[in-house]
């Protein structure tokens, strides 16, 4: 049996290899623009395998400076959008032991001067840091719903942000 994934944190003593993260998926958001404003695709079922397609759909606004997980989830994918109107670091790390880019770690810059839908999928620790000044605007088009049918499930996340010693580190 293979211990679980906080187990496997605490335990690795390694470095993690910059590079790409089997499975990650970047896309650019291009905005078609008119007179009356602009218009950009968030994510079609026919560029996408069928296992991320999304369940919901939420928004959320990040503060300048504040950093959101590190996080990982067991079952949960996720499909961030980043479109501003601030900008932000995004980090993942791959902490899925079956994959061939096992402790891989991804690091680039999102937001308004780089918009992109980045698909996380589960078992990849995520991070990302507003490093604008103004609040910044996320939006997420998991593959499961929070919380399950009804609210009825526990929460699928690994919060590796409560552990002072947590190896996902934003800064490093």
């Amino acid at each position: 049996m293979q211990p679980k994934p906080e187990q496997r944190a605490r335990e690795f003593k390694g470095e993690f290899k910059s590079g790409a993260i089997r499975d990650v998926a970047v896309r650019d958001m291009r905005k078609f623009v008119d007179e009356r404003g602009w218009l950009a695709e968030i994510f079609r079922h026919d560029e996408m395998a069928e296992e991320f397609h999304p369940q919901m759909v939420y928004i959320s606004s990040t503060e300048p400076h504040t950093t959101r997980g590190p996080h990982e989830h067991r079952e949960q994918a996720d499909l961030f959008c980043f479109i501003g109107p601030s900008n932000f670091k995004l980090r993942m790390w791959d902490n899925r032991p079956d994959s061939e880019t096992y402790r891989h770690m991804m690091t680039f810059f999102v937001g308004i001067d780089n918009p992109k839908a980045v698909i996380i999928p589960k078992g990849v620790v995520h991070a990302y840091r507003n490093v604008g000044h103004v609040a910044g605007i996320i939006i997420n088009c998991p593959n499961r719903l929070f919380m399950g049918e009804g609210r009825r499930e526990e929460v699928d996340e690994i919060r590796h942000e409560d552990d002072p010693h947590t190896i996902f580190r934003m800064d490093e």
